[in-house]
């Protein structure tokens, strides 16, 4: 007879960390609720004070062990080795969209920027993590933006840093203005204009 394997501890916090990251994309971090929390992940609230101190350090560790990597797998590794910003920031734009409209997750946002907007303001210990996100995808794009420049890609006179920082943010503001106004058509209508913007980066 087969018998069900334990559960590490490891795997425990994995699936608070899991459960915690969906109830607050879900219903934000000041209304997610630790009881779902819980019930999700299929444990006790034993065990998520064994693993974090509270609330606070719950959403500190999604956002530095959930929210940044998926930021790194979608905005920078697309750009790691990228010599042309351009064509692979609009690649990596499109694979976002068809999966996140695929995934019925359009409406959510995006989980860093709910975050920023929420508790940047109210949090010392939330704004710093985030900022640290961000500052790695700007850092990434500009590294980009550099390197299109040196390869022709990007024409000269454009500045890496103040490039990326635009980028970033308009990005951020197209994916909140499709949540705010639930409207794949108004996302696709600024997604229009900012590829015009990309492609008025050439040479």
């Amino acid at each position: 007879m087969k018998t069900k394997a334990a559960r590490t501890p490891e795997d425990t916090r994995r699936r608070i960390l899991m459960a915690a990251f969906a109830e607050f994309y879900r219903r934000g971090f000041q209304g997610g609720s630790l009881a779902r929390i819980v019930k999700e992940a299929g444990t006790t609230k034993g065990a998520l004070f064994h693993h974090f101190e509270g609330k606070d350090d719950l959403g500190h560790a999604v956002i530095e062990e959930v929210v940044q990597p998926r930021i790194q797998a979608l905005w920078i590794e697309p750009l790691a080795d990228s010599d042309d910003p351009i064509t692979d920031s609009k690649r990596a734009i499109r694979r976002f969209v068809q999966e996140e409209l695929q995934n019925g997750r359009l409406a959510q946002g995006c989980p860093l920027n709910n975050f920023a907007q929420e508790m940047s303001p109210l949090d010392e210990g939330f704004r710093r993590r985030i900022e640290q996100v961000y500052a790695a995808w700007r850092g990434a794009l500009e590294a980009a933006l550099a390197r299109g420049i040196k390869a022709g890609n990007v024409r000269r006179g454009v500045s890496p840093r103040n490039v990326a920082t635009f980028i970033v943010a308009a990005q951020s503001g197209i994916i909140g203005t499709a949540k705010s106004a639930q409207s794949e058509e108004l996302m696709r209508q600024a997604g229009e204009a900012f590829f015009a913007y990309l492609e008025s980066l050439r040479p």
